[in-house]
């Protein structure tokens, strides 16, 4: 075993073990699963299942707990409709196959007839009228144009199809984040501070400050969650107007997010600090 110059004042030992470093292959590393690159449905649904624990042991038999219950079931409902919004939907892209293959049979069927018509002319010594020439050629300009807004019905059917489900799904949240709004609605922090007599119309008002925050801090988690659920819609189906319809929900839901955290500043800066220092706490 010879070692390598650059080691000649090194210890036997030590130049052997340098040998076998400079030997062995570099390790390679292996690549990480793109499980941060986009948004995982069912991460979403144990995280609302989660959700919806803690607000009923919190909050038994509130309204707030049956709104998280509805929320996990349209997550469960958004799931199967993203699986069929990523599959495709292979008897309209047969028909729409066929339906356009026929169309252009169509088209060119009527092309040759018309080239054969004028073909015969010329060769029997016949010139023919400029007016049938004219009226033929505006016959298969608007039959081409008919024809293209068929082929264009018949190619765009399948996404219309799944944008008018997603649309209709994605209404459903933002009439829940709307839900929950109303839930907080009567939850002011203010009229908890200000000792001021209700009245016969007042709501209720039997919570803490402490179980106000948690409330309110629900409201805000349901809310992005609700936010979530619709960027679903946009990551597995690109479509236009899903993406703005899309981009409203998210608009809706951080507004109103926004209006719930200065509830919850007004409690801290009033001394009612949710109770962090338990971690356990749900």
């Amino acid at each position: 075993e010879r070692a390598r110059p650059g080691d000649a004042g090194l210890p036997r030992g030590r130049a052997r073990a340098t040998l076998r470093r400079a030997a062995s292959p570099e390790p390679t590393i292996q690549p990480r699963a793109n499980v941060y690159r986009q948004l995982d449905e069912n991460r979403i649904l144990d995280t609302l299942s989660v959700l919806r624990r803690r607000i009923e042991e919190r909050f038994p038999a509130s309204g707030l707990s049956e709104v998280g219950g509805e929320l996990h079931t349209v997550a469960k409902e958004t799931h199967e409709n993203i699986e069929y919004l990523r599959r495709p939907h292979w008897p309209l892209r047969i028909l729409a196959t066929v339906s356009i293959l026929t169309l252009v049979i169509i088209l060119g069927s009527a092309l040759v007839a018309l080239a054969a018509q004028l073909w015969s002319q010329q060769g029997s010594g016949q010139s023919g009228e400029l007016a049938e020439v004219v009226q033929a050629v505006e016959s298969l300009v608007q039959e081409a144009v008919f024809l293209g807004i068929a082929v264009w019905f018949f190619l765009t059917l399948e996404s219309r199809i799944k944008r008018r489900r997603a649309l209709r799904a994605i209404h459903e949240l933002r009439s829940i984040a709307h839900i929950v709004d109303m839930h907080q609605l009567t939850k002011d922090p203010e009229r908890l501070l200000s000792g001021e007599p209700n009245t016969a119309s007042s709501p209720q008002r039997n919570m803490t400050l402490p179980q106000l925050g948690r409330y309110l801090d629900y409201c805000t988690e349901m809310l992005s969650l609700v936010s979530k659920l619709a960027a679903l819609y946009v990551q597995y189906f690109n479509d236009p107007v899903v993406l703005d319809t899309v981009s409203e929900v998210e608009s809706l839901a951080g507004g109103l997010s926004n209006k719930i955290w200065q509830k919850i500043t007004l409690l801290e800066r009033a001394g009612g600090q949710l109770p962090a220092a338990n971690p356990a706490a749900p």
